[in-house]
C-alpha cells in the first residue's frame, strides 16, 4: 500500500478548554486501498462517531451516543456526508489542478470544532490542509480566510465574497457549543473520569533510543519531560503525537535520542504529569530486549496493534472538506455537512 502523508491539525489546536468536539474530514484521491472519504466526530479527543464511503454510514462509535440518539440523528448523519463525500471528489481534482499535478495519491483535509473552557469561555476553530500541509483557515473574529500558500488564495477570495464565513462562526460560537454541552451530558460518566498513566521505559538494545511510553490515561491532557541530572533536558527528544486507545484512553510517547556513553555518563529521568499526578521513570526502570527483563518486542508489538487500529479507524484525523453556508439545524449536530467547492 502506497503511504499517505496525514496532516494531524489538532496538535496546534490544544486549548486549555475542559471539553471539545471536533469533526475530522478526509479526502483521498484514487489509487490507494483506502476509502475515498472518512469522517470522524471526537469528544474530549475520544471518537463517537464514524462514516466512510465504503459503508455509506455513518455509525456511533460509544454507548453513550448510542444510547441518547436515534435512527432520525443518524440518518441525517448519513445524508450530509454522502453530499460532502461527492464535494470531496470535487474540491481533490481542483486542488490538483491548481498544484499542477495530474497523478498520484493526494489528500484534501478539514478540521473543525469548538471547545469549553472551566470558567463558560469558548474557542473555536476552522481549518483545511492539503497534502500533509496547510492550505486555508477561518479567523471567525474578522470573518477572512488566511491562504497558506498561491493555490489557496483563490479560495480566500471566493469564499470572502460570500456569507460562508459568517454561517460558520454562527455554527462555532452557538450550535457547536450546544451540541457539546448535549454529548457531554449524554457520556458525563465516561468523559468525566480521571485515569492515570501506565508508564514504561523502552529500549531494544543498549546502543539504541530510549522511549518513555505513557498509556491507559484518561482525559488526554499529558506532559512528558525528560530530565538530565535533576535538570529539565529537551535536546535529541522526540515527542509522538497524542494517540487513541481502543477503550477510549489515550496514550503518547516521547523518545530521547542520546548515545550508549551519554546515557551512561549521566542520569537521565522522564517525568509524566497527567491531572495532579507525577510519574518519574529512570534507568532502573528501562524495559529491554536484552538481560532478563520483559521483552520489549511484546509491547511494541502491542502499541503497534493499537496504532493500526487507529489508522484504520480514527482516519478522519486529516480533512477537507468546504462548505457553503453552514446552516445550523435542530434535528442534529451535522453542521459538517453542506458544502462548497475550492
Amino acid at each position: 500500500m502506497r503511504s499517505v502523508v496525514l496532516l494531524l491539525l489538532g496538535a496546534q489546536l490544544a486549548y486549555a478548554g475542559t471539553h471539545s468536539l471536533k469533526y475530522v474530514y478526509t479526502g483521498v484521491s484514487r489509487g490507494i486501498d483506502f476509502p475515498e472519504f472518512t469522517a470522524v466526530g471526537m469528544v474530549d479527543d475520544g471518537q463517537f462517531m464514524y462514516f466512510d464511503s465504503n459503508s455509506m454510514k455513518a455509525v456511533p462509535k460509544t454507548e453513550w451516543i448510542r444510547q441518547n440518539e436515534g435512527a432520525d440523528y443518524w440518518d441525517s448523519q448519513t445524508q450530509g456526508l454522502i453530499g460532502s463525500h461527492q464535494t470531496f471528489k470535487n474540491n481533490i481534482q481542483i486542488a490538483m489542478e491548481r498544484f499542477n499535478q495530474s497523478k498520484g495519491v493526494h489528500t484534501f483535509q478539514k478540521m473543525y470544532g469548538c471547545e469549553l473552557n472551566d470558567d463558560g469561555t469558548t474557542q473555536g476553530f476552522y481549518q483545511y490542509g492539503y497534502d500533509g500541509a496547510d492550505f486555508v483557515s477561518l479567523d471567525k473574529n474578522t470573518l477572512t480566510w488566511t491562504a497558506a500558500n498561491p493555490q489557496a488564495v483563490i479560495t480566500k477570495h471566493k469564499w470572502e465574497a460570500t456569507a460562508f464565513a459568517a454561517t460558520e462562526k454562527v455554527y462555532l460560537e452557538n450550535t457547536c457549543v450546544e451540541w457539546l454541552k448535549k454529548y457531554v451530558g449524554y457520556g458525563k460518566d465516561t468523559l468525566e473520569r480521571k485515569v492515570s498513566p501506565q508508564v514504561s521505559l523502552l529500549q531494544k538494545d543498549p546502543s539504541s533510543p530510549v522511549t518513555c511510553h505513557a498509556t491507559g490515561f484518561y482525559p488526554s491532557g499529558v506532559t512528558i519531560t525528560w530530565q538530565k541530572n535533576g535538570q529539565d533536558h529537551d535536546e535529541d527528544v522526540d515527542l509522538g503525537e497524542l494517540l487513541p486507545n481502543e477503550d477510549g484512553s489515550f496514550q503518547r510517547m516521547s523518545t530521547l535520542n542520546v548515545g550508549p556513553d551519554e546515557w551512561k555518563n549521566n542520569r537521565f529521568s522522564c517525568v509524566v504529569e497527567h491531572q495532579d499526578k507525577t510519574i518519574r521513570k529512570t534507568e532502573d526502570d528501562i524495559i529491554t530486549n536484552f538481560g532478563d527483563s520483559v521483552p520489549i518486542a511484546i509491547i511494541v508489538g502491542a502499541v503497534a496493534a493499537v496504532v493500526l487500529v487507529i489508522v484504520i479507524g480514527v482516519v478522519g484525523y486529516l480533512v477537507y472538506q468546504g462548505k457553503k453556508g453552514f446552516k445550523p439545524v435542530s434535528a442534529s449536530d451535522d453542521g459538517s455537512n453542506s458544502s462548497a467547492r475550492t
